[in-house]
């Protein structure tokens, strides 16, 4: 089974939690401070990668919370 990934974006003045493939977020916040919290601890919890969109949608900041190898091969 593929671990779902959690991603921070915005959505309609807030901020959306919400895992990779899903629909509905899993939880909206009215800060990214907050929504980074909240999605850090998802992504720990999966052993997934936190990806933080910035308020224009593009990917700001990732982050690896699983069993990737380090230093990485290649």
């Amino acid at each position: 089974m593929k671990k779902k990934n959690v991603h921070v974006v915005p959505s309609q003045g807030n901020w959306a939690v919400k895992s990779e493939g899903s629909t509905k977020a899993s939880k909206i916040t009215s800060t990214q401070k907050e929504a980074i919290g909240i999605a850090k601890r998802m992504a720990k919890n999966n052993q997934s990668e936190l990806l933080i969109h910035g308020i224009n949608g593009k990917i700001r900041e990732k982050n690896s919370y699983g069993t990737d190898n380090f230093p990485p091969k290649g």
